[in-house]
């Protein structure tokens, strides 16, 4: 005969999606009531996610009947999850219970952005912000290797996919979902379609900040996401050489014309600290982002040197800020995450970000075109195009 201890104890089983731990022991099941073989159960629960709250009924449900219920009704309370804005008079999102999307990008590769996301979103997690890391870098997807997860499968929950947990942080990749070394040969619409479905179809907790490490360059990734998610501000890795400060400028002027605030240029490899005497060179030069920063109206977020615990750590899935937080290299990060923070409250506290000015505008033929920043416009008005004409601005609208 059920009652409510008997209940409570069966409730015990149910896990909260996402979690090891049971929602009993999280303290979510807020009423009982048992009628004969009629139950009723109140859950109140922290996260928005309807598909949360379904995976809880049935799996109440579930558990309730087989311990001998005739008729289990659940109750799941819930933040109200806010309202997915999906047209270009109000913008769009598509993973509105994150509160914060960071994209670290990189006018070219081999500056070491994915060093750099992946220690910044460790150092923000060791402050106690809840933290995820969406490796977005299709083509080259080196996050589980700098997490040690290579090799291992996240858990499909349904339709969904659990993201893995390292290090305090939350963390998925196409690294994780296709086999080792297996090379992707995409073009950009099927890009554009996977980072879509990293953001929608994982099931990311209620995160205060997802870090979004991005394929170099200025494309159809970056344009993608932007226009999925308000972009709350971003982060240009580059290292100092004035060839790297040369696609640097293109990234900040990407960031300008899709609406996103930036954070500020992490100057990566700036100086090198000899691990026999602790000593600092400037074997690539230093400080030369400074003038790139003012011009466009950021900082210079953080130096970091060379030092051989960085790459060791990367290579060996023993991230530096973690393994060892008592280096310059630790130290820094840590400083830079504090002021990564810093930023994303300010940009709050001032109205936050939308992306309405850059979502799709529509072709002649009615569908959506790629058209997205005040260039497009502008550059179609330099050049009128008849009907089988493009408009010259290589959005592909026509």
């Amino acid at each position: 005969m059920l009652n409510k201890d008997s209940v409570l104890e069966q409730l015990k089983g149910v896990k909260y999606p996402g979690f090891e731990k049971d929602i009993v022991t999280f303290g979510f099941v807020k009423d009982i009531d048992v009628n004969g073989e009629n139950v009723f159960v109140e859950v109140d629960i922290i996260a928005s996610s309807k598909e949360i709250a379904d995976e809880l009924k049935a799996d109440i449900t579930a558990v309730l009947q087989k311990a001998g219920a005739a008729r289990v009704d659940v109750v799941v309370k819930q933040p109200q999850e806010p309202a997915q804005k999906s047209n270009s008079q109000s913008g769009k999102n598509i993973a509105p219970h994150v509160k914060n999307f960071v994209m670290v990008s990189s006018g070219k590769g081999g500056v070491g952005k994915t060093t750099t996301t992946v220690n910044l979103a460790i150092a923000m997690a060791s402050q106690g912000k809840k933290v995820g890391l969406l490796d977005a870098d299709i083509y080259g997807p080196n996050i589980p290797r700098m997490l040690g997860l290579v090799g291992k499968s996240p858990e499909i929950i349904g339709q969904k996919v659990k993201p893995m947990l390292a290090y305090g942080v939350e963390m998925m990749s196409m690294g994780s979902l296709m086999e080792e070394g297996q090379s992707v040969i995409w073009r950009g619409a099927m890009v554009m379609k996977a980072i879509e479905q990293l953001l929608r179809d994982i099931l990311w907790s209620d995160l205060d900040v997802l870090f979004i490490d991005m394929p170099p360059g200025t494309g159809d990734a970056q344009l993608t996401l932007a226009q999925g998610v308000p972009v709350t501000t971003g982060i240009c890795v580059t290292t100092p050489q004035q060839v790297a400060l040369d696609d640097t400028e293109r990234s900040l002027d990407m960031f300008t014309k899709l609406h996103i605030p930036v954070a500020g240029i992490m100057e990566n490899m700036s100086g090198f600290i000899c691990p026999d005497t602790g000593k600092e060179y400037d074997i690539f030069g230093k400080g030369t982002t400074g003038p790139l920063a003012e011009k466009f109206n950021t900082q210079v977020i953080g130096q970091i040197p060379i030092e051989p615990a960085i790459r060791e750590g990367g290579d060996s899935g023993k991230p530096v800020v973690f393994f060892n937080p008592q280096s310059e290299t630790a130290k820094r990060y840590q400083e830079s995450a504090r002021k990564l923070w810093e930023v994303i409250e300010e940009i709050n506290a001032n109205g936050g970000v939308d992306n309405e000015a850059i979502q799709p505008t529509v072709g002649l033929n009615g569908g959506p075109s790629a058209c997205s920043t005040a260039a497009a416009p502008a550059a179609a008005e330099a050049k009128p195009a008849a009907s089988a004409e493009s408009c010259g601005t290589g959005c592909g609208c026509h």
